[in-house]
């Protein structure tokens, strides 16, 4: 008697064990809850070296070794051909180093902002622009280096920046997906169909049992 196992592989798996099983790359149903049990405990591979490293590994080898555990299994994958075991070595947790980080990265992205708001105030020359904006409404020069031009704009561009990437702190606007987690879900996919794409690069001694 056949029985159908449905097979759901993730593009890119996160394992900290060098015993990766069948259920920590993919999710798996079955009517037969026993052969989901069976399949899930397969072993796909082991990792023998010591340092953090991706693998692209292929569905076929897990056709194989799950017709290998039991012939009379059917599989229907609903997943990725072709998936990315991304081992982590595991780490204590370094609390102090990542504040470290976060502030460091937090530094450059406000300096970093800050200097290309001020070249592109300076190249479109917005204080002209100002002494211009304030001669033809007022119909008078401008009094002073700072008015409520400036003011505004300041706010203005504080609340726009807030308000397109949607995210501050934990509170959001919508639920709609940040133009940075955007970015970063590009970023990691591009990243993922590279590595595939280039057949990612063998372990040394590595095998799939």
């Amino acid at each position: 008697m056949n029985k159908t196992l449905y097979l759901k592989l993730n593009q890119v798996s996160t394992v900290h064990d060098k015993d990766i099983f069948l259920r920590d790359v993919a999710s798996l149903y079955s009517d037969d809850a026993a052969v989901m049990a069976k399949c899930g405990a397969i072993k796909v591979k082991t990792i023998h070296g010591d340092h953090d490293h991706r693998y692209v590994e292929d569905v076929l080898d897990i056709l194989r070794l799950i017709s290998e555990a039991d012939p009379s299994v059917q599989v229907t994958n609903l997943g990725e051909t072709d998936y990315i075991i991304d081992y982590r070595r595991p780490r204590p947790a370094r609390l102090l180093w990542q504040w470290v980080k976060t502030a460091w990265v937090c530094v450059v992205c406000f300096c970093g902002a800050a200097f290309a708001i001020m070249t592109f105030n300076n190249d479109a020359g917005v204080t002209t622009v100002f002494q211009d904006v304030c001669r033809m409404v007022l119909g008078q020069e401008r009094q002073g280096n700072m008015s409520m031009l400036e003011l505004s704009y300041s706010v203005g561009l504080a609340a726009g920046i807030l308000v397109f990437f949607n995210h501050f702190a934990a509170w959001k606007l919508n639920t709609d997906p940040t133009p940075l987690e955007v970015e970063m879900r590009l970023y990691d996919d591009n990243i993922a169909r590279t590595l595939i794409e280039s057949g990612g690069e063998e372990e040394p001694g590595a095998h799939v049992p």
